[in-house]
């Protein structure tokens, strides 16, 4: 595969940020919806300008969060130029949660309006009556029950508002509790074009416009995808929109648009390197400059295969939806195999013991990490937020070490983490609903192995007295989770034990459960 040299001067230099861009050349195609339709940058101008005049007629003001359920495509781009014009936080919702996984966030947001695709109906509508939203701050695209339509949200003449200042997203993460919890990023009261928001992408060396194609693979609601295509957004590139993620029409997008650049995950990978030799042949994939991958382990043996056949694009990173973090390019991968890489420009990264103590090079610890683009607080949780803190720096909870290099190793991830498909998963909130069910009386959960997904959720129970273990229990048992949890979440498979094993002050050995599984297997870190 070519080498691509990412420090040619571009031929033409774009204003900085989407919005002086469109007016700097409005028929510039800025997306490719997956619908295969083209968008100019005055179309996407205007829109995102029309729905700031119907959510601020919404009643919306500057601080104020409104939620969006929607799949990949124009209206979640729309929503997040919006949000981050007008002084709003948007709040991206999975779209695989179910109506009380989806009222929470609704109701600890505060979200004064929710937009929503009719894919989605039945859960978000679920969501809006739990959380008590007035039917009238509830909006669709497309056909839902009780919902307005989308179109009476794109209101004004389509011309830049008034007041502009920067919003944000505000992502919501699950932890240890079970409950996910909104991250806040204090809004800077400034000018949007003055939050550089297209910088981020210069840490994995990732120039304004040059020609640049970002390919989104991967939905939205994630942290990094939409950090990813708005960066890209805002420097300049055209972003070409998949909805939902097939390995061989991915490479077809490639191939037709010419990306050069994109985020993945390592089931992203496993799932390309699966395709017939002649189907992987049949595409062009040398405009690819850089093949970002994270949120899981990548294991060695399909790095090493990706890096074979993409080239040295194949790079990777470390952060958390609270922030980063550390790069690897392959060069540094491969000089350094299982590195996470070093530190970002905007980012120190240190490892401490539990005692608070720095630690040395090779010694392993808790991460922590600093950034010095601000902070961050979790949305009405100032336990959490003081919680992870050392000083300036916070943690997520991976453990790990630095080499006398600088070079950042991972060698666990959050203490009991589900990691599947690149999706974190947290036992506590499974836990909790399967105790919810009359005949359990104890419940454990954990990722136990999974050839395509690295892991599967699977969960253990202790049967209440007057309960027999067996398929038709194990049957209900499954079929209660269903109605409380999303898809991604419930456990695939159900064991019965006669006793958890607990220690004398009720803390559970989750080890001695989750060790047999994985006999003659190595956990992916």
């Amino acid at each position: 595969m070519p080498e691509h040299d990412d420090t040619a001067p571009a031929a033409t230099e774009p204003p900085a940020g989407f919005w002086a861009q469109a007016q700097w050349d409005p028929e510039r195609t800025v997306l490719v919806a997956p619908d295969g339709e083209e968008w100019s940058a005055a179309r996407l101008h205007a829109a995102a300008n029309r729905l700031v005049a119907g959510l601020r007629a919404a009643g919306l003001g500057t601080g104020d969060s409104f939620a969006v359920v929607l799949p990949n495509g124009v209206e979640f781009l729309t929503a997040y130029l919006a949000a981050t014009q007008a002084g709003f936080y948007m709040v991206p919702v999975n779209h695989h949660l179910v109506g009380p996984e989806i009222a929470w966030i609704l109701q600890d947001s505060g979200a004064r309006v929710l937009l929503a695709h009719e894919r989605f109906a039945e859960a978000a509508t679920a969501a809006a009556d739990e959380a008590g939203l007035p039917r009238e701050h509830r909006y669709a695209v497309g056909e839902v029950p009780g919902f307005r339509p989308y179109e009476e949200l794109l209101t004004g003449s389509g011309e830049p508002p008034e007041g502009r200042t920067g919003g944000w997203v505000m992502n919501y993460t699950s932890g240890t509790t079970g409950r996910p919890r909104g991250i806040r990023r204090p809004l800077s009261g400034r000018l949007p074009e003055e939050a550089h928001l297209g910088g981020f992408l210069g840490i994995f060396g990732i120039r304004p416009f040059d020609g640049n194609v970002h390919l989104v693979c991967s939905p939205l609601y994630h942290t990094a995808v939409l950090q990813f295509a708005g960066a890209a957004l805002h420097l300049g590139h055209r972003l070409v929109v998949m909805d939902k993620w097939r390995p061989e029409e991915m490479l077809r997008l490639i191939d037709t648009h010419g990306a050069t650049h994109t985020h993945m995950v390592p089931t992203q990978f496993h799932r390309l390197l699966a395709l017939p030799p002649e189907v992987r042949a049949a595409y062009d994939v040398s405009s690819m400059r850089h093949a970002i991958h994270g949120a899981a382990p990548c294991p060695d043996h399909v790095k090493r295969a990706m890096i074979d056949w993409w080239g040295t694009c194949v790079e990777e990173y470390y952060a958390a939806s609270e922030g980063g973090g550390a790069f690897a390019t392959a060069e540094d991968w491969l000089k350094k195999p299982g590195t996470v890489g070093k530190p970002w420009p905007i980012s120190e990264l240190a490892v401490f013991d539990d005692d608070g103590e720095r630690l040395p090079p090779g010694e392993l610890g808790t991460v922590y990490m600093k950034m010095s683009t601000g902070g961050f607080a979790y949305h009405r949780d100032e336990g959490k937020t003081r919680k992870n803190r050392i000083g300036d720096f916070f943690t997520v909870g991976d453990l790990g070490f630095l080499d006398e290099d600088g070079y950042l190793f991972l060698r666990d991830r959050k203490i009991d983490m589900i990691i599947s498909g690149g999706v974190n998963i947290y036992p506590a909130e499974i836990e909790s609903a399967l105790l919810t069910h009359p005949a359990v009386a104890d419940a454990a959960v954990f990722g136990i192995p999974h050839d395509d997904w690295g892991e599967e959720v699977k969960a253990v129970v202790e049967p209440a007295p007057g309960y027999a273990p067996g398929p038709v229990l194990s049957e209900e048992i499954l079929a209660h989770c269903a109605e409380r949890l999303a898809g991604y979440k419930r456990p695939r498979t159900l064991d019965f034990v006669a006793e958890m094993p607990r220690d004398p002050n009720g803390k559970l050995y989750k080890r001695r459960l989750r060790e047999p599984y994985w006999e003659g297997r190595e956990k992916p870190l």
